[in-house]
């Protein structure tokens, strides 16, 4: 059982159609499973959703791989997946994630107000910051 995490919180994960792997994809794939090897010009961008694994937190290709496929035009669900912690949510945001799923182990290991407390990610925007600007 896995757990969502989006701004909102803690949410159950809704999609239960199953996911094709990159390499077994054809263009009309509905759902992706992306690895985190992948490269961002293989992936097609007529998939409603499209996940992005993370094999270990300090592994951040899947964050390029977001930033890519969003500067593509991809416009569907993209979803982190695997072992990413509360404190790359907001770098997760930023990139073109629009949620992260995670482990329900992970979950009790780092509750919902350790996630919450980054999704104010907009606001605390280092280039924000660095301008002296509000994002608001």
């Amino acid at each position: 059982m896995t757990i969502l995490v989006t701004d909102q919180g803690f949410g159950p994960d809704t999609w239960d159609r199953g996911y094709t792997p990159l390499g077994e994809a054809a263009n009309d794939a509905v759902a992706l499973d992306v690895p985190a090897d992948a490269d961002p010009a293989d992936v097609p961008l007529s998939a409603d959703i499209i996940r992005v694994d993370f094999p270990s937190f300090a592994d951040g290709r899947g964050f390029t791989i977001a930033r890519m496929l969003r500067l593509r035009g991809y416009q569907g669900r993209l979803r982190a997946h695997g072992h990413v912690i509360s404190d790359q949510y907001a770098m997760a945001r930023r990139s073109g994630f629009d949620e992260v799923e995670i482990s329900q182990s992970l979950a009790a290991r780092q509750p919902e107000d350790q996630w919450l407390f980054r999704a104010d990610w907009q606001e605390h925007d280092y280039h924000a910051r660095v301008r002296g600007v509000s994002n608001h």
